[in-house]
């Protein structure tokens, strides 16, 4: 969503790196590009004006005319600024003292609410909690069967007494509703309202009417991220009529311009707590304005993909590889591990969002999108199609086995070929990495290849000039230095003696180089 404003944004610091002092017209040059960023990301207009006001100010300052680095300083002020807009600090979810904590979901029809319940229904359920989803959108056709399908899909319960499509009381539901979770021991209510196509007063009275009945402790409002500057003027209509207490992003990873995420928390005073940013259950967390801010500036977002590595892989399997990786060699990995290893990381996600998390890979964006995920679905099953003897020690696929292979997995022989060279290079570097080398390539750098023992290795001590064992020659040879030392003394180092350096004149090929 943010690939168009991370590109103006990195043009426009593109050309202050390398200057060791701007000027005036240096940080005008580079509020006008940032303000043309953001209006063409659709950010509302009082926080662009806000935001490059902010900007000029601590770039005309101290921190920046005193810096070493003064282009460097400007980035640091702009994502400072950024992290400011889209609400600071990370702001975490209220809990009842008394359980159940009732949260209300509330928002225009098409936001996205009702998955987006289901989806906050399996985050809470991760984080310990046991959440009861309540549907009281009656209105739209199929909603409440579509509320107990994505809480089956999400593993939470579903509390839904009413057919919907027109018949039953909304208020009623979410007032019964509190006494069944506390009947079935649920600790956290959330709470799916009606929306519309548009605002009006039918929407904000019902709305009102269900707050007023369960009293909540967070109303979180559900805005679609794709939908523009619309989306500011519903989020103020929605805190004027009903209030909420919090905003959550749903499509954030659609292809729009964005400028609504960047502006909502700015305009409403009210904090960005959660982001949807894919169709699967999982595509949901919590909202933190810092890694969000990193991204735009193309810093990667290394916390969260740390963070998701964590939920992925166990302690102790990773312990494990490691010690097989420490091996002579690493000889003890093999292509099962390998395997294992290739399964793990698809389940953190596609292979082009997790690079995208890295700092520096929006240079390479193009190439990264046009990363074909079925490759690891091609790996895998090559390696599923060897025999376990082959898969422990690959050194015995020999051609007819490789030939076999390639039938098996519906691949040429070449790839299964290539798989097996891939995997030994890999074992190698993984391997010498394990084993404190680093990588290879970069010697004499810790952890960049090689240790003090191969600097030493790599780094020969300089040898003196060697003396001739011939008498004759060695004498021949301190004679001509003495006569260079008497030269040095009388004029023009190097020169034989009574030359000087007055009438010396360079080679014709110094000439021509010198110019």
């Amino acid at each position: 969503m943010f690939d168009t404003l991370s590109d103006r944004l990195a043009a426009t610091f593109k050309n202050l790196r390398g200057k060791g002092r701007l000027s005036e017209a240096d940080i005008d040059a580079t509020a006008r590009e940032i303000r043309i960023a953001l209006l063409e990301a659709d950010v509302a207009l009082p926080v662009v004006r806000s935001f490059i006001a902010k900007v000029k100010e601590r770039a005309r300052g101290a921190e920046v005319s005193q810096a070493l680095n003064p282009a460097q300083q400007v980035i640091k002020i702009v994502n400072e600024e950024l992290i400011a807009i889209l609400g600071g600090e990370t702001r975490r979810l209220r809990f009842a003292k008394n359980p159940p904590t009732v949260i209300m979901l509330a928002g225009l029809q098409g936001a996205g609410k009702t998955t987006l319940a289901g989806k906050l229904g399996r985050w809470l359920k991760g984080q310990g909690h046991s959440p009861l989803l309540v549907a009281c959108d009656l209105q739209r056709p199929n909603a409440v069967n579509q509320l107990s399908v994505v809480a089956d899909r999400a593993g939470v319960a579903v509390y839904a007494p009413e057919p919907g499509n027109g018949v039953g009381d909304p208020v009623q539901v979410a007032k019964d509703s509190i006494e069944y979770a506390k009947s079935k021991v649920h600790d956290i209510v959330i709470v799916d309202t009606a929306g519309r196509l548009g605002i009006d007063q039918e929407l904000m009275r019902q709305a009102a009417d269900i707050r007023d009945a369960v009293s909540p402790d967070e109303i979180l409002f559900v805005v679609d991220a794709m939908i523009g500057q619309d989306a500011v003027n519903t989020a103020e209509a929605f805190r004027d009529g009903v209030g909420f207490d919090g905003v959550v992003l749903s499509k954030l990873d659609g292809d729009a311009r964005g400028g609504a995420a960047l502006s909502i928390a700015h305009v409403t005073g009210k904090q960005i707590m959660f982001a949807s940013n894919g169709e699967k259950l999982d595509d949901f967390d919590a909202f933190h304005p810092d890694r969000m801010a990193s991204r735009i500036l193309d810093m990667g977002d290394l916390l969260t993909l740390i963070e998701q590595a964590e939920k992925t892989f166990s302690q102790e399997e990773a312990e494990k590889m490691a010690s097989k990786l420490a091996s002579k060699k690493g000889q003890d990995f093999t292509l099962d591990d390998f395997l294992a290893q290739m399964e793990q990381v698809r389940k953190m996600g596609s292979i082009s969002k997790l690079l995208g998390m890295l700092p520096g890979m929006g240079q390479i964006k193009d190439q990264i999108n046009n990363i074909d995920e079925r490759d690891v679905d091609r790996t895998a099953a090559i390696i599923k199609s060897m025999t376990p003897k082959e898969r422990a020690e690959p050194t015995i696929i020999n051609g007819s086995r490789r030939a076999r292979i390639a039938r098996g997995s519906g691949v040429e022989v070449s790839a299964v070929k290539n798989l097996v060279e891939r995997f030994f290079e890999a074992r190698k570097m993984m391997s010498r990495m394990a084993q404190g080398g680093g990588m290879p390539g970069m010697p004499g750098m810790p952890g960049m290849g090689g240790g003090p023992g191969r600097q030493k290795k790599q780094v020969k001590q300089a040898k003196g000039k060697r003396k001739s064992g011939n008498p004759m020659k060695r004498k021949a040879e301190e004679q001509a230095a003495a006569a260079r030392r008497e030269a040095a003394q009388n004029g023009a180092p190097g020169l034989p003696a009574g030359q000087g350096g007055q009438n010396f004149e360079l080679p014709d090929e110094f000439k021509k180089f010198m110019g």
